[in-house]
């Protein structure tokens, strides 16, 4: 009498193609995430030397027709205090500005800017493009 046990056969799923749709996703969104730019606004920057990234609570940028933008939103000079205000008042730690100014706009808007930062106690930063640089 033979009372060996049987070897049973364990059910498995195969994953071997889930593990290519998934792949092909994680590369997916990587190749969106990069392409993604948070400044819609078009705007040419002045060239600079050194690299002035931050990190950047908001995005303020002033186009050649001395427009004022909080991300993409138009906002006037005046209202700037107040729309900014409320940005600021969500961070916990001290927070910086990002002011992408077109190469061709007054320097004086871009003073009155970084005044108002200043005055809400945030720090601004002057965005500038140097890969156009010899």
């Amino acid at each position: 009498m033979n009372i060996r046990k049987r070897l049973r056969n364990h059910p498995e799923m195969h994953t071997g193609a889930l593990n290519d749709i998934l792949f092909i996703l994680l590369l997916f969104f990587l190749i969106v995430s990069t392409l993604a730019n948070p400044n819609v606004i078009k705007v040419s920057n002045p060239k600079a030397k050194a690299d002035t990234k931050a990190k950047q609570t908001v995005v303020i940028t002033v186009d050649k027709s001395q427009q004022l933008y909080i991300g993409s939103e138009p906002v006037a000079l005046q209202d700037l205090e107040s729309k900014l205000k409320l940005f600021l008042d969500k961070e916990t730690e001290k927070p910086s500005v990002v002011i992408n100014g077109d190469s061709t706009a007054h320097l004086g808007t871009a003073i009155k800017v970084m005044q108002v930062i200043k005055k809400l106690g945030a720090t601004p930063v002057m965005a500038v493009d140097n890969s156009g640089i010899q």
